[in-house]
């Protein structure tokens, strides 16, 4: 099996930290809205290799976050007049009924940030005694000038760095910051904002050491694959992975970086802050879990793609089609077929042109689809 790895940025032979277990996390949504293909691209693609991973006979710890936590949470909890909690609850509730409708397996550990906060403070206190974080008022910052590595995931400039953090949540110009590229581990509570003590003051964590911290608490100090969509791998990952390997002085952090590409609709990248979006919910009142999940797999998850219902419409007739014609018996020559074609980056379109020559109850099971 060979998977592109983001780090390198090449496809390397997938060899992984233990022989028989497979450490997976993916980061998960954050919960103030509704749920749209473009989670749907990221999450049934990762169902994929969570289930052909298992298939070729490997343990796989698959855990998955909810950022319950966040500036934009707090936001919308004030605009819509509702507790940050409940909102957070109910839009968590939604997304976890969306993924079951589409057949996603429930990942082993499926963990709020909010669970995790005594290791984020550990974990933040160890990187000050360490020298990687400095604390100004009751924020508490990361040094990324004391990472000699910083960027590696990225490869970003710091000019292009800047110009990111401004369009996803940073502030370069917060004037506690020695460096405009240092980022919150740590920020002091707003007098209306919830809060939990800590030895920096009554404040809440920063977004990137939440996903250290659960990594660390539920995986250990290295995992092999961390997923997540293209548009985290700055300033997030490259953040995680910093802070990461300077609390546990172990490199590589992860051994594999996998990143789906970004769905686009009328132009433009498909998002919440757009308003572009196209819901699951919505899709599931007029076609099958099935032909979304097969629309979804027939793009590799590394390139991206523009949604068109006329794709989804032809997806819903070949999944007819191989329903009607679906077989019971699976010879070994067709499973390793399948198998060439998901040891090859999880090469899912070429899968599914296979299952179309091939149908058979073995294969549609590995791609998840619902019998």
């Amino acid at each position: 099996m060979k998977i592109y790895n983001s780090l390198t940025k090449k496809k390397e032979p997938f060899v992984s930290l233990s022989k028989s277990l497979v450490k997976i996390y993916v980061c998960g949504i954050t919960p103030y809205d509704t749920t749209h293909l473009g989670h749907a691209f990221t999450y049934v693609f990762f169902d994929v290799v969570y289930r052909y991973l298992t298939y070729q006979g490997y343990n796989v710890t698959y855990t998955q976050n909810v950022t319950d936590i966040d500036d934009d949470i707090l936001k919308k909890a004030q605009e819509v007049g509702k507790n940050w909690k409940e909102l957070g609850d109910f839009w968590t509730n939604r997304f976890t009924t969306d993924m079951k409708s589409l057949n996603v397996l429930p990942p082993t550990h499926y963990i709020k940030a909010t669970d995790s906060i005594t290791m984020i403070i550990r974990i933040i206190k160890a990187l000050m005694n360490k020298g990687f974080a400095y604390q100004i008022d009751e924020n508490v910052y990361f040094s990324v000038e004391k990472d000699k590595k910083y960027g590696k995931l990225s490869r970003l400039s710091k000019k292009e760095m800047i110009i990111l953090l401004k369009e996803r949540g940073g502030d370069p110009n917060d004037p506690h910051k020695k460096n405009p590229l240092d980022f919150l581990l740590w920020q002091k509570s707003k007098d209306d904002e919830p809060y939990w003590k800590s030895p920096f003051g009554k404040g809440r964590p920063g977004w990137h050491i939440e996903c250290s911290a659960m990594n660390f608490e539920y995986l250990g100090k290295q995992i092999d694959i961390h997923g997540g969509g293209y548009d985290l791998i700055y300033p997030h990952h490259e953040s995680e992975t910093a802070q990461s390997e300077s609390f546990t002085g172990i490199s590589p952090f992860v051994r594999y970086w996998l990143h789906t590409a970004m769905l686009k609709y009328q132009g433009q990248k498909m998002s919440k802050s757009l308003g572009n979006l196209v819901l699951v919910s919505d899709l599931l009142q007029k076609y099958s879990p099935n032909a979304i999940r097969y629309l979804l797999l027939s793009h590799h998850y590394r390139s991206s793609w523009e949604y068109k219902e006329s794709e989804l419409e032809n997806a819903e007739k070949k999944v007819r089609k191989l329903l009607n014609t679906v077989s019971k018996s699976t010879n070994n020559s067709d499973l390793s077929k399948i198998s060439a074609a998901l040891d090859d980056d999880f090469n899912t379109p070429l899968a599914l042109a296979l299952l179309q020559k091939y149908p058979t109850y073995d294969l549609m099971s590995l791609l998840g689809f619902i019998l």
